[in-house]
């Protein structure tokens, strides 16, 4: 009888889960779905029932089932979650305030804790970490089995709290340990805007934020005034951010209507989604260079595509992380405080190609190992920061060259002298 019961129990929950979600999916054979669906929670609830009645410690019905809720979303891939009330609270609190944390954007690379890049100007980028690196343990745990949510955690803490990395690095043979102070992290997104050479300016994204667009926008703005004839705009060791300042990004370069990124869900259940661009500042005919490597990564690379693949910049660099996937926040309806982020589409460049797992190439390939490229970021943040650094630090770095940003200005400065003799 309790069998019967416990049928007709899952088979209602499902249709209405199914009817509550239709958004999300479109059943093509309900009765045969409801049936298989039924036979794997009845599959769950017996191990679950083994578990609690013999396992050798005491665990409530509630810690397995969210483990076993956690399980499940962690099998899927490393972005999407379950969130548990705490967790899914923090989650939304997020976007608020300040933080305590290292200063390094992170994600998993075939089941590894990697760094993607540090934030200059922050705990881990001064001990040294680079993009790339593997974070092996955190306080002496190992990271094997962990979840984005659960390293975020872990690496967040009060201002003034140490932690301590196990950090294997791509040369690496063994891994070694870096001991970090968390501090208060604040970015500017825009940085280093300047004239180059010969009218070429050059500007910075360090990130997407809400402000990017605007401050992006003020900065070529006043680099006009100061001659700008072409642009190098450095998306290196960006970790992405806002979907939508990088389509506002984009369509600052690309005429109004041109496609600049679109997301595909499963066929058949989530919908095809394109972005065009609509802005009304724009700089359509500038000739550009857009600098990527291996630290660019999500909305960096909706940028670098849209804008390659309409032919509008030339890349210059290494290719990028490859991190183009989206994720959902779906809320619930049982008990209205855990929620689970999953993953629903991935995005696509104009042309149709995908950015998860792949990434964009660059036209013009440039390697930096990584040595030079560290000795790069200081040399940068010497000309950017003048005052925070003293004299004989500025001439330990003042030989450095930066290769990438080189080969970008001899490119555009070809390009201007070949528009010159066409006319």
């Amino acid at each position: 009888m309790k069998t019967t019961w416990f049928r007709w129990i899952c088979i209602l929950s499902l249709i209405s889960a199914s009817c509550a979600h239709s958004s999300l999916a479109v059943e093509t054979n309900a009765t045969d779905s409801v049936a298989d669906a039924y036979s794997q929670m009845e599959l769950l609830t017996e191990m679950l029932m083994i578990v609690k009645k013999h396992y050798v410690e005491e665990h409530s019905y509630e810690e397995l089932m969210q483990g076993a809720l956690k399980g499940m979303l962690h099998a899927l891939d490393p972005h999407s979650a379950f969130l548990d009330a705490d967790e899914y609270k923090e989650m939304k609190a997020d976007t608020q305030g300040e933080y305590g944390g290292i200063g390094i954007h992170i994600g998993l690379r075939d089941g590894v804790l990697t760094i993607i890049a540090p934030i200059e100007d922050t705990p881990g980028f001064r001990a040294g970490l680079q993009s790339g690196d593997k974070i092996v343990e955190i306080d002496g745990v190992s990271t094997m089995g962990i979840t984005m949510r659960e390293a975020v955690t872990q690496l967040r803490g009060p201002e003034g709290d140490a932690v301590v990395l196990s950090i294997l690095g791509e040369d690496d043979t063994e891994p070694r340990e870096v001991e970090i102070v968390r501090a208060v992290i604040e970015v500017s997104s825009v940085k280093g805007a300047r004239i180059i050479r010969d009218g070429i300016a050059y500007v910075r994204i360090t990130q997407f934020a809400a402000p990017t667009t605007d401050l992006l926008h003020a900065a070529l703005t006043q680099l006009e005034t100061d001659g700008m004839k072409a642009l190098v705009l450095d998306l290196r060791s960006n970790p992405g951010g806002l979907l939508r300042e990088a389509i506002r990004v984009s369509e600052t370069f690309l005429k109004r209507k041109a496609l600049v990124v679109s997301t595909r869900g499963r066929e058949g259940v989530t919908a095809t989604v394109e972005y065009k661009a609509d802005g009304r500042v724009c700089y359509p005919d500038i000739p550009m260079v857009v600098l990527i490597n291996g630290g660019s990564a999500s909305a960096s690379e909706i940028v670098a595509g849209a804008l390659q693949d309409h032919h509008r910049a030339i890349l210059v660099g290494q290719t990028s992380f490859g991190k183009g996937s989206v994720q959902s926040i779906i809320a619930s309806r049982t008990d209205g405080k855990s929620a689970i982020r999953l993953t629903t589409a991935h995005y696509y460049t104009p042309s149709g190609r995908l950015i998860h797992e792949i990434g964009i190439d660059p036209d013009l390939p440039v390697y930096l190992d990584r040595e030079e490229w560290r000795r790069v970021q200081i040399h940068r943040a010497h000309l950017e920061n003048p005052d925070v650094f003293k004299n004989e630090e500025k001439v330990e770095y003042s030989d450095v060259v930066d290769r990438q940003l080189e080969r970008a200005v001899d490119l555009l400065q070809a390009v201007m002298i070949f528009k010159k003799t066409k006319r």
